[in-house]
Order: C-alpha cells, then structure tokens, then sequence
C-alpha cells in the first residue's frame, strides 16, 4: 500500500496550478476518530495540528501549511491536537 505524503510548505504557484483554493473546506475541532479511504484524498491545511496512524504504518504528522496525500484503501487513526480547517478534493 503506499504512504501518506507530506509536502511541507508548497510553493503558492503549485497550489494555483492545482487549483487547491477552489477546493471545498472541511472543519474538525480537537478529537480522534478512525478512518477509511475509499479513495485517494489530496488536501491543504490551512489551520490545525494532526497525527495519522495507519492501521500497518508509523504516525505521520501534519498541520498549517502542508499539503498531504492519502493513498486509497489506508485505514488509519486521525488525533486532531489542533482544530483543523482544510481543503480537500477525492481522487
């Protein structure tokens, strides 16, 4: 299964190109919650602090400022440290 990746402060130009700011937002307050992707998901955080533990993988950090990918088919353990607000598209 792949990874989750982190791009830590992508360059403003790569986000345009993705077109990340037409993306529609999700909020979340501190909590933890388990998760399954059906499918791939690409997403900006604009705000909060997160910790991913897949259920076959080492935690992967991440918040304000980086670009994550999430591969299809991981499931995983989300922990919000920090109230999170994101874009985020599927696919």
């Amino acid at each position: 299964m792949s990874e989750i990746t982190v791009n830590s402060q992508p360059q403003s130009s790569e986000l345009e190109t993705m077109g990340v700011f037409s993306w529609p937002i999700w909020q979340k307050d501190v909590s933890e919650f388990p998760w399954h992707y059906d499918e791939s998901e690409t997403c900006y955080f604009l705000e909060g602090q997160v910790t991913v533990t897949p259920s076959d993988g080492a935690p992967v950090s991440m918040g304000k400022g980086d670009l994550v990918t999430f591969p299809a088919g991981m499931s995983c353990t989300w922990r919000i440290d920090g109230a999170v607000r994101k874009h985020y598209s599927f696919g």
